[in-house]
């Protein structure tokens, strides 16, 4: 059973969620020691996290950055705030997906249903390798001759793209294409941010000079 943690200060809402998550067969878990948010999540190693930006002590981003930094858990914002800046700080702090409030409760799960899918589907045994760097679709995780490092979501999905088109330049589109399935909502930014901590990953782990820049066209592994 999948388990989603639900990080919602205010009851009345969380007590819904909590309602129709376990209604269709969810687990749910939150806790309302905000204060120490973030290693209550990782305790409770859910399935799918629900951050909410509004919150006391801690706002939703910082959430989100510190769980990034140990942990690739799916993580759906879910939020009163609906600008563009808000979603944008979203996913380049590691969120997967961007749910405004008020949202219809099915399109809700439809969403939650598909990043698990997403997320959880893929084979346990697809390693990807291009010269010395191999990338482990299932822990995302690159290697490179011993070295590991764990990549966030969105990094992994870049790395995954262009490892399968190595040798050939990837444009910018259809790498925001393969990062939140449409680029409608995704500006050049968000994309040079996540690029550049990939490549700062790489780097951290010897491989430099393997992901390279076609200025005006889009990326390459070389």
């Amino acid at each position: 059973m999948n388990k989603v943690f639900i990080v919602e200060d205010e009851d009345k809402i969380r007590e819904e969620l909590i309602t129709l998550l376990n209604r269709y067969g969810y687990e749910t878990e939150f806790s309302k020691d905000f204060k120490n948010i973030v290693e209550d999540i990782l305790k409770a190693d859910p399935s799918l996290v629900l951050l909410d930006i509004n919150l006391p002590y801690y706002d939703g981003y910082y959430i989100c950055r510190e769980i990034r930094k140990q942990s690739n858990i799916p993580i759906m914002v879910v939020t009163s705030r609906d600008s563009e800046i808000d979603e944008l700080m979203s996913m380049n702090l590691g969120a997967d997906d961007f749910v405004t409030k008020p949202y219809n409760t099915q399109i809700l799960l439809a969403r939650i249903s598909s990043l698990l899918r997403r997320s959880y589907s893929k084979s346990e045994s697809e390693v990807y390798q291009f010269k010395s760097l191999k990338y482990n679709l299932s822990t995302s995780e690159a290697e490179y001759e011993g070295s590991t490092i764990e990549l966030t979501k969105n990094e992994s999905k870049i790395l995954y793209t262009l490892i399968k088109n190595k040798e050939k330049i990837v444009s910018r589109d259809d790498i925001m294409k393969s990062l939140w399935q449409s680029n409608e909502f995704v500006d050049d930014n968000t994309l040079t941010v996540n690029i550049n901590r990939l490549r700062k990953k790489l780097e951290e782990i010897g491989a430099e000079g393997y992901l390279q820049t076609k200025r005006g066209q889009g990326y390459i592994l070389l």
